[in-house]
């Protein structure tokens, strides 16, 4: 009886040391899995914005994202160079309204083209073809200013269209790859068999960074294409209210 007792006692000893095993090999293995996690988290939180946007660029797909990029990249170099050519087109107008008057009240109106030679700008053109007509008549003048400045509008206006394209069409694409993302997604599911989260979740990762990437460039060439057709617009204004007063002095210069 006592031998049995002890072989009693000796397994159920085993028996606890078994369970503190397992038990001491779970939370092991749960603190690694914590562990694990928390290391992910901030390897995830180490990334920087670029590292960050670059690992995103990356999973929507080189395919509809390249496009998108190099909408980005054709509209920005559009709108800097029209940026420049318009900040160099922007004339004082009434400094060079000034110089004329003395001009043509001084040295009458080989003067007065002599300042619009020697001054930039559309302003300065048209009044130098305004000037170029006045020995003809006023009239010829004022037709004259009139079709040189539908020229120098046509100047300014140059390329700008192509900005308001890639501003349609880049949300455009991203809404394209968003579309093809989702029938990818069903096509694995349909090629899956089961309605698995993971296969879903994939497909439409990947169709909405498209659209956000696409509607990003948007927003971004929309801002210089608004800028753009704002000083578009007060350059046009001086040139018109140039104009009129051109047409005053040269009726006053031949009186």
């Amino acid at each position: 009886m006592k031998r049995l007792f002890s072989i009693l006692a000796i397994t159920c000893l085993m028996a606890i040391g078994t369970v503190n095993a397992n038990a001491t090999t779970a939370f092991t293995s749960a603190t690694a899995t914590v562990t694990s996690i928390t290391q992910d988290d901030a390897a995830a939180e180490d990334l920087t914005f670029h590292q960050n946007l670059k690992k995103r660029f990356i999973e929507g797909g080189p395919g509809f994202m390249g496009i998108v990029l190099l909408c980005l990249i054709l509209g920005l170099a559009i709108a800097i160079e029209r940026i420049i050519f318009l900040n160099l087109s922007t004339t004082n107008t009434k400094k060079l309204t000034q110089n004329v008057e003395d001009a043509l009240n001084s040295g009458g109106i080989e003067a007065a083209k002599e300042v619009c030679r020697n001054t930039k700008g559309p302003v300065a053109s048209i009044f130098y073809q305004g000037l170029d007509r006045a020995d003809e008549d006023i009239d010829a003048a004022e037709k004259a200013v009139v079709a040189y400045g539908g020229v120098q509008m046509g100047q300014l206006e140059k390329n700008v269209s192509w900005i308001s394209l890639f501003i349609a069409l880049a949300p455009m694409l991203g809404f394209m790859g968003t579309v093809i993302g989702m029938i990818q997604a069903f096509d694995k599911i349909e090629a899956a068999g089961d309605m698995q989260p993971s296969l879903v979740a994939g497909g439409i990762k990947v169709a909405l960074l498209t659209t956000v990437f696409g509607l990003i460039v948007a927003i971004i060439l929309q801002i210089f294409y608004n800028y753009i057709i704002a000083k578009i617009d007060s350059i046009v204004n001086d040139m018109e209210d140039a104009s009129i007063t051109l047409m005053d002095l040269l009726v006053r210069h031949k009186k």
